[in-house]
This record gives C-alpha cells, sequence and structure tokens, in this order.
C-alpha cells in the first residue's frame, strides 16, 4: 500500500507543479481561457485524448467488453472519426476567422445575440449535468479503494452515498485548484501528463492479465485458453441478450423486413448505421459546438493546426477503444478461469481487479491513472463552463464594462461555483446508481447529450451551410423543436409505445429537426455574413 500511495503523491505534486508554473505571467480572460493561442498540436492532440477518456470511458469501455465479449463498441470509432474530420474543416475556420473566444460568439455574428445566449445557457446546463455524471464514475475507484484499505466491503446505501460524496469533493478541490491558478496552459499540460500516465497504466494491465491467463504454459496455450473462454455463452454473468462473443462488425438486419430491420437500427446502439450516422452527428456536436472540446483547438495558433490535433485524435481514438475492451474481455477470461465471481455491478469490474488483483505499485499507478482521466475532463469541463460564463453572460450582461483584471478575477470565482455545482450532481448520480445497481455506464454518460446538443449542432450546421437561412426567434423555436421532439420520441420509448431510440440517434434526430425548422425562416439583410 505504501507503494500505491507514493505513486499517487508523486502525480498530485506534478500537477500541482504544473499548474502553478502555467499560472504565470495570465494577464487577461485569453491568456486564461486559450493559453494565447501558443499551444503546440501534440499538446492539443493529448488534451484531447485525456478529455475523451474520461473515468465513465476508463471503467465504462472494459465492463462493456466484459459484458460483451466483443468489438462492437469500436464501430462507433468509424463515426468519432468521420465527424472529426468535418469539424476540422468546417467548424475551425469560422472560429478563427471571427476571432471568438466563446464558439457562441459565432451565433451572435451570424444571427443575433438571442441565438447565442440560447446556445450559451443550452451549453452551461448540458455540460454541468453530463460532467457531473461523469465525475461520479471518478468516485467508484476511490470507494472500492477505501472499503478494501478499511475491510469493510459491504457497505450499507447511505454509507456508499456518503463514502462517494467525500471522494468527489476530494477529486473536485484538487482539479479546481490546479485549473484556476493554471488556466487552459495547466490543463492542457497536465493533461499530457494524464495522457502518458494512462497509455503506461493501461498497456501495463493488459501485459499482466495476459500473463497472469498464461500461467506455466505457453502463449499459444494461453491464446486457445483465451478464446475458448470467450466462446463460452454458457457463461453469462451480465445477463446479456442474443450473446455473440467475437463478433465486430453488426448491420443491426433482422431478416424480418424493412420495417422491422429500421426498428432494430435506431433501437441498437452499436451498429454500422449508428457509426457511419449516429457517431458521426454525435461526434460533431461533441467537438464542433461543445465550449469544453473546441477551446483546446483554439488555443493552436491558426485552425490548420487545431485541424491537425482533432483529426489525429479521431485516428488514435480506435486503437484505444480496441485496448480498452481488450482489457474487459482478458478480465472475463481472467475472473472465469480462475473462479472469481465479479461485481453485481457492470461499472465495478475494473476497478474491483485493480483494487484486489494488482500488485503494489502497478495499483497505484492504475488509481493515478483513473484520477489523471477524471480530472482531465474535469479541469477542461470547468474552464470551459467558467469561460463561457465570463465571455457571454459576466462581461456582456452584467459587466459590459469590465476591464481584464476583472473578467480574469470572474472566470476564477466562476471555476469555483462551477465545481460546486459539479459535486452536487455527481452526488445526485452516485445516490441513483447505489439505488439502481442495473445501470449501465455508457448509455448515461453519453445518452444525456443526445437531449440537447443534437439542437446545438442544428442551429451551427444552419448559420455554416446556408447563406440566409435562419433568424435569432426562429432558431429559439427550432432548437425547442429539436429538443421536443427527442425527449417525446424518448419517453414513448420508454413507455413502450413505440419502439426506444438508442442514445446515439438522439443527437441525430436533435440536428436535423432543428436545421429543417430553422430553414423555415430568412435571415434579416443585415444579420447575413
Amino acid at each position: 500500500m505504501y507503494a500505491d500511495f507514493l505513486v499517487v503523491i508523486a502525480y498530485f505534486c506534478a500537477i500541482f507543479a504544473i499548474g502553478l508554473y502555467a499560472g504565470r505571467k495570465q494577464d487577461s480572460l485569453e491568456s486564461y481561457a486559450l493559453g494565447n493561442r501558443s499551444m503546440p498540436w501534440w499538446a492539443i492532440l493529448a488534451s484531447i485524448i485525456a478529455a475523451e477518456i474520461s473515468a465513465a470511458t476508463f471503467l465504462g469501455t472494459p465492463g462493456e467488453g466484459f459484458a460483451l465479449r466483443n468489438f462492437t463498441y469500436v464501430q462507433l470509432g468509424i463515426g468519432t472519426l468521420l465527424g472529426r474530420i468535418i469539424v476540422g474543416r468546417l467548424f475551425l475556420k469560422p472560429y478563427y476567422h471571427y476571432n471568438v473566444i466563446s464558439i457562441y460568439e459565432y451565433l451572435e455574428k451570424r444571427f443575433g445575440v438571442t441565438t447565442r445566449r440560447w446556445a450559451s445557457i443550452t451549453f452551461l446546463i448540458s455540460r454541468v449535468l453530463a460532467s457531473g455524471t461523469r465525475l461520479f464514475f471518478a468516485g467508484i475507484l476511490l470507494v472500492i479503494a477505501y472499503m478494501f484499505a478499511t475491510g469493510n466491503e459491504v457497505a450499507t446505501p447511505a454509507e456508499t452515498v456518503v463514502i462517494y460524496l467525500l471522494a468527489l469533493t476530494f477529486i473536485t478541490i484538487v482539479t479546481a485548484i490546479y485549473t484556476t491558478l493554471g488556466g487552459l496552459k495547466a490543463v492542457v499540460w497536465t493533461d499530457v501528463l494524464q495522457a502518458s500516465i494512462l497509455a503506461v497504466s493501461v498497456v501495463t494491465t493488459l501485459v499482466l492479465l495476459f500473463v497472469s491467463i498464461k500461467g506455466d504454459g505457453s502463449v499459444g496455450e494461453a491464446w486457445a485458453t483465451i478464446c475458448r473462454t470467450l466462446g463460452d455463452t454458457s457463461y453469462n454473468p451480465c445477463g446479456v441478450k442474443n450473446l455473440q462473443p467475437g463478433k465486430v462488425f453488426d448491420f443491426g438486419l433482422t431478416g424480418k423486413g424493412f420495417v422491422e430491420d429500421v426498428r432494430n437500427i435506431l433501437g441498437s446502439e452499436y451498429t454500422l448505421w449508428t457509426a457511419f450516422l449516429g457517431a458521426t452527428f454525435l461526434t460533431m456536436a461533441t467537438h464542433g459546438t461543445d465550449q469544453d472540446m473546441v477551446q483546446r483547438m483554439l488555443a493552436a495558433k491558426d485552425s490548420r493546426t487545431g485541424t491537425r490535433a482533432v483529426i489525429l485524435s479521431g485516428v488514435l481514438d480506435i486503437p484505444i477503444v480496441l485496448v480498452f475492451l481488450s482489457c474487459g474481455m482478458l478480465l472475463f477470461v481472467y475472473f472465469s478461469v480462475n473462479g472469481i465471481t465479479p461485481p453485481a455491478k457492470q461499472i465495478e469490474i475494473f476497478p474491483y481487479f485493480i483494487i484486489h488483483y494488482l500488485p503494489a505499485g502497478i495499483r497505484g499507478l492504475l488509481v493515478a491513472a483513473l484520477l489523471a482521466t477524471a480530472m482531465g475532463s474535469l479541469s477542461t469541463a470547468l474552464n470551459a463552463l467558467a469561460t463561457t460564463a465570463t465571455r457571454d453572460w459576466y462581461r456582456d450582461v452584467f459587466n459590459p464594462r469590465a476591464t481584464e483584471r476583472q473578467m480574469l478575477r470572474a472566470v476564477r470565482w466562476l471555476t469555483v461555483l462551477f465545481a460546486a455545482l459539479l459535486i452536487v450532481v455527481g452526488a445526485i448520480t452516485a445516490w441513483y446508481s447505489v439505488m439502481d445497481p442495473t445501470v449501465r455506464i455508457l448509455p448515461i454518460a453519453l445518452g444525456i447529450f443526445g437531449y440537447t446538443y443534437g439542437s446545438l449542432l442544428g442551429v451551427f450546421l444552419l448559420g455554416m451551410l446556408t447563406r440566409n437561412r435562419g433568424n435569432d426567434w426562429g432558431n429559439v423555436l427550432a432548437m425547442l423543436a429539436g429538443f421536443a421532439v427527442v425527449a417525446f420520441l424518448e419517453i414513448c420509448g420508454r413507455q413502450e409505445i413505440i419502439p426506444a431510440i438508442a442514445f446515439p440517434w438522439r443527437v441525430t434526430i436533435g440536428t436535423l429537426v432543428t436545421f429543417v425548422v430553422g430553414c423555415c425562416f430568412r435571415t434579416p439583410d443585415s444579420s447575413q455574413s
């Protein structure tokens, strides 16, 4: 345990040192929010990857690999790459052309201040809910570690929620400190460190899992054991319906006719149709209309540098997901071969293995890696939320004559405020998860965006793909229509009035509805650009 403790302490010392160093010479909102647009492309690339691999991905993707025993989830990587190419080629140039700090400034220049404020508040609410939900997942490993260290492996639901609350508060306070001190520069450079720790820890875990399965036998025998165990459909601890081990591509075809095929495709999370359409729209929304992600790209010196970083992150996304899925599948083999009963909750399988079966030192490295993924996502969320609130609301609404020093002070205080809000959302999510052990991690973490980000993406595409369509109040109606249709379909699906719509399709549907409704309104001549 002492070795683990030393590794984690070394990690915290490193991120605090980076935060203090990066915070030097900050004298404006732009220096805090964009690092004076001086970040190298490779650092931005590492930062994007570190932010994407949140605690939800770190725990959820191995959980998906353990439960499904196939690589169908990796199909979504096709859409994530296509979406990033579109973001780099279509979105970044206008942002750089208008020299925006908050990307919602673009909407004011294209349509008017009302569209900007509606989009800005939509982002703020969505990001608080989504990041707060993801924050809960960061506490899972700390809770299991605490129970393991104290010998209290079984706690009451109330005790578990309290432990979660303490863990989430600790993680958020530490992250808020270095984010407040160093701004985006601290976020990016700590992300570089966090991405490095993550890569080393996950590869080490893969090797250790394979070696433990190999035992005293040969590599060939180990591979045969892996294939035989993964193909055993009689053992299905997660209760997955229609389990198909080894499956890679899923066309979603049922053989029961066109209508049934469409129903199955829209209700399935991981098919090729989802990969090419649902995941593409989802990525365009999260990487093109979300201040959290775009802010990193705007820290580059020009749009070409930002484009290079975001597209390369999409290229690397596929092997990264393969590694995490492979961890989950090897975990299934490890548990099966050694007769270990997995935790009841799918999301606790990977952290349970880390705490109970990894050797000291390596265990500390994995704990540091999970903290790194959680804090990487959290720090950028805090920075983006505070930047958007300062630029779009504090300066333009509450204090139009604010000086750079006043805005710098405001953005730091707002970082603290949003940290508190995320703790509240994370605590509520923890309570929900403790009360419902069957909850699945990835649909929750990704599904939140589906209700609102389609509206955001639709209005941004309206501005970028048309010259004279859309206006302030027409865009408001369009965004409300996009949200209403997605919410209606989700409610009807839950009531089994119509087939349920899988979370990757929500953004696609919301985008198309928003775009079509927005096209019904003409842009005033004075607003056309």
